[in-house]
């Protein structure tokens, strides 16, 4: 059989995704490899019936230069993608029901679930489909699946990326220098608006466990900040927001909130059935800090959710550019022959490292180097020696 990669993407969309896939599919080719891509993430080996055309046609497409050739001119990815975990599947496809495979029971808000493991049907897919190395994109939670292929045997090359930047061993993921311009554009936009009004402009974005997103937001737009990892003071936080608003000739002030931001005496409210990884949906802290903001000062807020806008479109330059270089760099890994290897930037370079252990968690914002707890700002003193963005993997 001819030489095989097999690529996927897991997990959210982030701008970036297609130029992996345009880049791994252009040098596999000249490799004189077959390249193929997987559709919806872990999904597609879960799911795909080999003896079924219809689930071939499905979860199964190769790739080509010729198919290939202009996806890189647009988000989204080419793949499409699932947040589906095959070591921990709510229910069975069809066509595996009848079949047995280990179980685990899970516990989430209360409710106790069974969940398959059906890795034993991915590694026979995977067999199936002749695939020499798989090349998994994703975030942590996807990875955590790719570092349990490549513990299994199987020969994995592991691609970070999400904007919330926190897979552990690099300093960047594919997705978030994007995420971050589109933030930093809506928020000065929308000054006018709150500045009109008079209000205090409230600003929720991504980061369910660090503070990545909001805290680079916060520090090219110069405004505060709330992180997952510093639970701030409320009362200090409402008091420095309206010093700001009084100090500020147009009598407003802004405020940048992370998704999993809390407070003192305040959890992050959740909602909804738990995803593949355990992660349900989170209700909007800001329109809670907006309750609070109101009750104790009779200030008027304006709440504005910057979410999914920041994933969709086009790649900024650096995204571009470090996706191109991140599709090469597994490409050259595969030809040295190694695996188990996952394209990274440490301290400042590029650079290849292992594929994280899935125990670590997700990576965290250094409290004090990096973030004021007192002014609940960005630091901006002390970056001489530092790489580009700012800390070291």
């Amino acid at each position: 059989m001819p030489k095989r990669i097999v690529i996927l993407t897991g997990g959210g969309d982030v701008p970036g995704l297609n130029a992996v896939i345009k880049q791994v599919t252009y040098r596999g080719v000249g490799m004189d490899y077959e390249v193929v891509g997987v559709r919806r993430g872990w999904e597609g080996l879960t799911h795909l019936n080999l003896d079924d055309a219809d689930s071939k046609s499905r979860y199964i497409l190769p790739l080509t230069p010729l198919n290939t050739r202009t996806i890189d001119r647009t988000g989204g990815t080419f793949l499409h993608s699932s947040r589906t975990n095959p070591a921990k599947m709510k229910s069975l496809p069809e066509h595996l029901k009848g079949l047995t495979f280990p179980t685990k029971d899970i516990e989430k808000g209360g409710k106790v679930s069974t969940v398959f493991d059906v890795t034993t049907q991915v590694l026979k897919n995977l067999e199936a489909l002749g695939a020499d190395t798989v090349i998994a994109i994703g975030g942590d939670d996807t990875l955590s699946y790719a570092r349990r292929l490549h513990d299994e045997g199987v020969k994995v090359i592991a691609i970070p990326k999400t904007m919330d930047n926190d897979v552990q061993h690099t300093e960047y993921c594919i997705g978030f220098s994007t995420a971050i311009t589109r933030a930093e554009s809506a928020i000065q936009r929308q000054r006018t608006t709150v500045g009109s009004h008079e209000r205090i402009g409230i600003f929720r974005i991504f980061g369910r466990d660090a503070g990545y997103t909001a805290l680079y937001t916060a520090y090219v737009t110069n405004i505060r900040c709330v992180i997952p990892e510093f639970k701030v003071d409320l009362d200090n936080l409402i008091n420095l927001l309206v010093q700001d608003k009084k100090s500020n000739p147009s009598n407003y002030s802004l405020v940048l909130l992370s998704e999993g931001a809390e407070w003192e005496g305040y959890q992050v409210k959740h909602f909804g059935e738990a995803d593949a990884y355990g992660h349900q949906k989170k209700a909007n802290v800001g329109d809670d800090l907006a309750v609070e903001i109101k009750a104790k000062t009779k200030e008027e807020t304006i709440v504005s959710d910057l979410t999914y806008d920041l994933r969709s479109g086009d790649p900024d330059f650096t995204d571009k550019l470090v996706a191109c270089t991140y599709g090469n760099m597994a490409m050259d890994a595969l030809a040295e022959g190694n695996s188990g290897l996952m394209t990274g930037i440490v301290n400042g370079c590029f650079d290849m490292v292992e594929i994280p252990d899935p125990k670590l968690g997700p990576r965290k914002v250094e409290l004090g180097s990096m973030y004021n707890t007192e002014r609940y700002r960005p630091n901006y003193s002390n970056k001489r020696g530092l790489p580009i963005f700012l800390c070291r993997a």
